[in-house]
């Protein structure tokens, strides 16, 4: 399911001009039909051009709900199947050498920071009232069955989902959610934590235009505690 949808997604405009050429073509076909019912003098003619303008009309029919389909497809159902839609990210060049900037405040033999320190809210990449999470806020506690708020409004917006993933694996995102109408300092959707094991976890809000292209995402950390014991 999710490599037929990359697929329809990833060809999206060959199979556009695919189905609008073939449009094109039937369509000709149904005007010359056309023409010939209202010109046939006898019954045979009157036949076998209504036959053809009835397949020409047919097959135009066909085309218009391959075309709703495919757009349905793109728009509205790969964005709520993780995995579904790809997300971009910069390739590391693992054969650069990093260039370290020493901090003229740094005092000597100070620790570095901790790898379980809270997420920086200005490395969130967090938008207020375009691409933002209010609830969480970063850092808090979750339990249970929540509701995401914030906002998911850019300008020609497409759709919007969440993910979460293990401060220890920050690469394993799994979808939570996904949504395609403008979100305005609201409910962005649930998020049941009772599921997860009990840690701290990153929480992503990504945006995306209408021509597919992803805003960073505003990312905040919160911590999963247990489900309350019954």
């Amino acid at each position: 399911m999710e490599d037929a949808l990359r697929f329809v997604r990833e060809y999206e405009i060959f199979i556009y001009i695919i189905l609008g050429g073939t449009a094109a073509w039937y369509l000709r076909k149904f005007a010359l039909a056309w023409r010939d019912l209202r010109e046939a003098a006898f019954g045979l003619e009157r036949e076998i051009a209504q036959a053809r303008l009835n397949w020409s009309a047919s097959v135009l029919f066909f085309l218009l709900i391959l075309a709703v389909l495919e757009f349905a497809l793109v728009f509205y159902i790969a964005p709520t199947i993780p995995g579904a839609v790809p997300l971009y990210t910069p390739t590391l060049d693992l054969l650069a050498t990093p260039t370290i900037t020493l901090d003229a405040n740094t005092t000597p033999g100070a620790s570095p920071p901790t790898p379980g320190a809270t997420l920086s809210p200005e490395n969130s990449n967090c938008i207020p009232e375009q691409i933002e999470i209010t609830y969480p806020e970063n850092g808090a506690s979750v339990r249970g069955a929540i509701e995401l708020k914030g906002s998911a409004n850019i300008p020609n917006f497409g759709f919007y989902k969440y993910e979460a993933a293990p401060l220890s694996s920050p690469e394993a995102w799994l979808t939570i959610q996904a949504g395609n109408v403008i979100v305005e300092d609201d409910v962005l959707g649930p998020w049941d934590t009772a599921r997860l094991t009990p840690g701290d976890y990153f929480l992503r809000l990504i945006v995306t235009d209408n021509a597919g292209q992803s805003w960073a995402p505003c990312v905040v950390q919160v911590r999963v505690e247990p489900p309350p014991e019954e």
